[in-house]
C-alpha cells in the first residue's frame, strides 16, 4: 500500500532524542485533499463557501447504535455550484426506515474526463480507478436515527455527473433489498491476559457481505460488553473465579452470527495495584547510548521497568537493529536486560521515533514486517511493543503485521506513541486518529494509546496543565474510535509521555508539573506514564538549551524518575 502523504507542516525542529529533524504540528486539523496547490486551495475554500450558502445546514441526530433493518435509506446528489469545468457536489444520506442506520457506504461512477479532488465529511476507499468512487461515513456521522440525515461533499473536476449510485449495496433511491445475511462466527476466542479482577479477550474477526459493525460479549449467559474490535477487556470480576464466555458478531442491518463455543476464563488470585516503579511507570531510555545503563538507574532509583528506544530498519532493509545500526543481540544491551530481569524488572521495546529508517517502511509486506517484529520478540524475550510514529508509513502494512503478531503471540501487548496536534484537539489526524482507526479495522488489540505530550501549541500558561489537557482531549478522540468501551476501559488504555525539562517550543516541564500529572494519572486510573528521557533526567546543564543528555533545568539526579514512580494506576 502506498504510504499516506502528510499535509504540509511548519519548518522542522531538531529532536533531542536523535538530533534528527522532526515535523512541527499545526494546532488545526487539515481536510483530506489530493491537491495542495494554492489555486486548488482557494478553489476548495470558495466551493465550501458556496455550498454553505446554497445548502441549508442539516442537524445530525446521533443515537446509540442498535439493530437496524435496512429499510429504504436513500442518498441523493446535488451540485451546489457548477462553473463548467468543475463543480461542488454533495450527497445527502437520509434514513427513511424505522430503525437506526449504523453506517453507510455510497458508491457511484463518473464519466471519463471527470474526477474528484478534495472531499469532506466522508472517507474515500480506493483511488477512484476507472471512474468508480466509494465513500464511507466518518466516526461522527455514521449513525442515523429514523428520519435523520447527513451530508458529505467533494470538488469535481470536469462536466460529468455521478451515475449508478448505490447506498450500502442497494440503489440510492427506491426500495432497498433487506440484508438478511449474518456475519460469520468469530473464531479463536481466547484469554490474552488475566488479572485478579479482569480478563482481556481476543478473537479472530468475523466477515460479512456488507461489514461487521461490532461484537457482543456474553459472560455466564448475560450480555456483558459490546465492542467494535475483535477483543475486549472485562473488568470488575472476582479474583480466582472461572467465567463462561462467548461472543457473537453483528452487522449494520442487525443480523447476528452464531455464538462462539464457550470459553472458560479464570481470573488470578488477588494482589492489588502493582507497586511504584512497575509496569505503570515506564520512562524511555536511549539504549543506543553507553550511559546511563539500565542497572545503574535501577540501583540509584529502584525503577525496574524501562522503554528501550529505538528499533529501526537498517541499511539492508527489513532487518531490525537498535538505532538502525546496532545488532539486536549486542552483548552490552542483552546483558543489561538480563541483569535487570534478574532484579525483577522488564522492558518495553520502542520502534520508530524521530529518525529513520522506520522498520515499518523498510519491510515490503505485512508478513515480512511481522517476521521482523517476531525476531525482536524472540531475541529480547519481549512481551511489550511500543510503536512510535512520527512520519508517514504504510499504515495497513504495519497494522496487519501487528495483528498477525498478536494472533501468533497472544500475550504481546501493543502501544502506539503518537504526536499531539494541540492541547484542545488531541492527536494529529492522519498519524494519530486515522492510524488508530486503521489498527482497529485490521484487528489490532490496542492496549495503550500514548500521546507525546510535547512540542504542541497551547494558550495555557502552565505547561503541566497543557499536558493534562492534551491527554483529556486524546481520551475524547478514543471514545469516538472505540464507542463501545466504557470510560474506565478507555482511561485504562491511556498513557501520557511528556518531555522533561526544556522543550523546543520554549515550554518547560518542571517538577511541579510532574507532581500534578502523577496525581491526575492516579485519580483517573490511566494505564501508563512515561517521559523522555532517563538520559536527560539530571541537572548538569541548568539554563542551557535543549539537550539530549540533560534536562536544561535545575534538578537532582533522576528526580523525575523518582517522581513518576509515584504513579500506581
Amino acid at each position: 500500500m502506498k504510504p499516506e502523504s502528510p499535509a504540509p507542516s511548519p519548518s522542522p525542529r531538531r529532536d533531542p532524542r536523535s538530533g534528527a529533524s522532526r515535523p512541527g504540528n499545526s494546532r488545526f486539523p487539515r481536510s483530506h485533499s489530493t491537491s495542495t496547490g494554492p489555486a486548488r486551495r482557494r478553489l476548495r475554500a470558495l466551493a465550501r463557501a458556496v455550498a454553505v450558502t446554497v445548502l441549508a445546514p442539516l442537524a445530525l441526530v446521533v443515537l446509540p447504535a442498535g439493530a437496524a433493518h435496512a429499510a429504504s435509506p436513500e442518498a441523493t446528489f446535488a451540485k451546489a455550484s457548477d462553473w463548467g469545468s468543475g463543480f461542488t457536489g454533495q450527497y445527502t444520506v437520509r434514513n427513511q426506515g424505522t430503525g437506526t442506520l449504523t453506517g453507510w457506504k455510497v458508491e457511484f461512477d463518473l464519466p471519463a474526463g471527470t474526477t474528484i479532488g478534495s472531499y469532506w465529511d466522508a472517507l474515500q476507499s480506493g483511488s477512484g480507478s476507472g471512474g468508480h468512487y466509494v465513500f464511507t461515513n466518518r466516526e461522527y456521522n455514521g449513525t442515523l436515527a429514523p428520519g435523520a440525515s447527513t451530508t458529505f461533499g467533494f470538488l469535481g473536476a470536469g462536466p460529468g455527473t455521478p451515475t449508478g449510485c448505490k447506498l450500502n449495496g442497494n440503489p440510492c433511491t427506491g426500495p432497498a433489498t433487506p440484508d438478511t445475511t449474518a456475519p460469520s462466527t468469530p473464531t479463536n476466542l481466547r484469554v490474552s491476559a488475566a488479572g485478579s479482577s479482569s480478563l482481556t479477550l481476543a478473537w479472530t474477526a468475523s466477515t460479512d457481505n456488507d461489514r461487521v459493525t461490532g461484537y457482543d460479549v456474553y459472560v455466564d449467559g448475560v450480555a456483558r460488553a459490546g465492542t467494535a474490535d475483535p477483543g475486549a477487556t472485562l473488568t470488575g470480576l472476582t479474583p480466582d473465579t472461572a467465567y463462561r464466555i462467548k461472543v457473537r458478531a453483528k452487522d449494520a442491518s442487525g443480523n447476528v452470527s452464531p455464538f462462539t463455543p464457550e470459553l472458560i476464563g479464570t481470573t488470578t488470585t488477588g494482589g492489588g495495584n502493582p507497586p511504584a516503579g512497575s509496569v505503570r511507570s515506564v520512562p524511555y531510555i536511549d539504549i543506543t547510548a553507553p550511559t546511563p545503563t539500565l542497572t545503574d538507574v535501577a540501583a540509584a532509583t529502584g525503577q525496574k521497568l524501562f522503554t528501550l528506544a529505538f528499533v529501526l530498519g537498517s541499511n539492508s532493509g527489513c532487518d531490525p537493529k537498535w538505532g538502525g545500526t546496532i545488532a539486536l543481540d549486542e552483548p552490552r544491551i542483552l546483558n543489561q536486560i538480563a541483569a535487570l530481569r534478574a532484579q525483577g524488572g522488564d522492558i518495553v521495546v520502542a520502534f520508530g521515533g524521530a529518525a529513520g529508517p522506520y522498520l515499518e517502511a523498510s519491510c515490503g509486506s505485512a508478513d515480512a514486517l511481522a517476521a521482523a517484529y517476531t525476531k525482536v520478540i524472540d531475541t529480547l524475550g519481549a512481551k511489550h511493543l511500543d510503536i512510535d510514529i512520527e512520519a508517514s508509513i504504510p499504515l495497513d502494512t504495519m497494522n496487519k503485521a501487528l495483528a498477525k503478531v498478536q494472533r501468533d503471540r497472544p500475550a504481546t501487548t501493543v502501544s502506539f506513541t503518537l504526536m499531539v496536534q494541540g492541547d484542545d484537539y488531541g492527536l494529529t489526524p492522519a498519524l494519530g486518529v486515522d492510524l488508530l482507526k486503521n489498527a482497529r479495522d485490521n484487528g489490532v488489540r490496542v492496549d495503550i494509546v500514548n500521546p507525546m505530550a510535547m512540542e504542541f501549541g497551547t494558550s495555557r500558561p502552565v505547561w503541566g496543565d497543557a499536558v493534562i489537557a492534551a491527554a483529556e482531549s486524546t481520551l475524547r478522540q478514543m471514545k469516538e474510535i472505540w464507542p463501545a468501551k466504557s470510560d474506565a476501559e478507555l482511561r485504562g488504555m491511556l498513557a501520557v509521555t511528556p518531555m522533561i525539562g526544556r522543550n523546543f517550543n520554549g515550554k518547560i516541564f518542571v517538577q511541579s508539573d510532574a507532581t500534578k500529572l502523577v496525581s491526575w494519572a492516579n485519580t483517573n486510573h490511566i494505564g501508563r506514564l512515561a517521559f523522555w528521557s532517563v538520559g536527560r533526567d539530571n541537572g548538569s546543564c541548568p539554563g542551557g538549551g535543549v539537550s539530549a543528555t540533560c534536562s536544561s533545568i535545575s534538578q537532582s539526579p533522576y528526580e523525575f524518575t523518582n517522581l513518576f514512580k509515584g504513579f500506581t494506576g
